[in-house]
């Protein structure tokens, strides 16, 4: 039944290039959420409508939409624009750079309201502490209110860290060659579907399982120091 028939380094190959996705676009989507969560705050209304609307937005459209959206609907509008000035430019989007800055920009509005949370959750008489020792604002968000918010949005950024790493799955309709797309095409080659989706599944639990692990012994070496209660 797992006889793989010479596919079975397929695998590995986009297992490799799942994580490689997830990580980059988990990047991208913490600096955008630190962004996001310091707009959301900010007394500047103008900041605070723009992340308002980026987080509604893109937390109501489907991801697997935005990801089509972004490889093949972008390319072909700025070609029909500049096709209107008179050029004749063919535009093609990596596919790797599409779904990573895709992914970031979506899960990006997820770590908003997760660092929009823990930032809310530092006790605002630390702050004013600081502010009393004398601290600039900058020493203050490096010395008292970035270590906290850390520690505070860590379950969060692992829930958001482990729903983005299935959603790299969605990444195969753009020809990405990553775990899903992969697994695909040898289940195609061989005709043997089960055994390349159901090899494909324990890997993405392998995954979860692991991210699960790590996230524990993070959160307890963050917590460190600090008391229960």
């Amino acid at each position: 039944m797992f006889d793989f028939q010479g596919y079975l380094w397929m695998l590995p190959t986009g297992l490799q290039l799942t994580l490689l996705v997830g990580l980059c676009a988990l990047v991208v989507a913490m600096v955008l959420g630190l962004l996001g969560a310091w707009a959301k705050l900010s007394h500047n209304w103008i900041a605070r409508r723009a992340a308002d609307t980026y987080t509604t937005v893109i937390r109501g459209v489907p991801e697997l939409l935005l990801i089509l959206l972004v490889y093949y609907g972008v390319p072909t509008l700025i070609q029909d624009v500049l096709e209107g000035f008179g050029y004749d430019i063919v535009i093609d989007i990596n596919p790797f750079i599409a779904g990573v800055m895709t992914l970031g920009f979506i899960y990006g509005a997820f770590s908003t309201e997760v660092f929009r949370g823990a930032i809310l959750a530092v006790p605002k008489g630390q702050i004013e502490a600081a502010y009393a020792a004398g601290m600039s604002r900058p020493m203050m968000v490096r010395r008292v209110l970035l270590p906290q918010v850390w520690r505070f949005a860590l379950p969060g950024l692992g829930n958001v860290w482990m729903v983005l790493i299935k959603a790299t799955a969605l990444i195969s309709v753009i020809q990405l060659p990553e775990l899903m797309r992969n697994s695909d095409i040898a289940a195609r080659a061989v005709r043997l579907p089960f055994t390349f989706y159901f090899a494909a599944s324990l890997i993405y639990l392998g995954i979860t399982i692991v991210s699960m692990i790590g996230q524990q012994r993070i959160e307890t070496w963050a917590r460190r120091g600090v008391r229960s209660g």
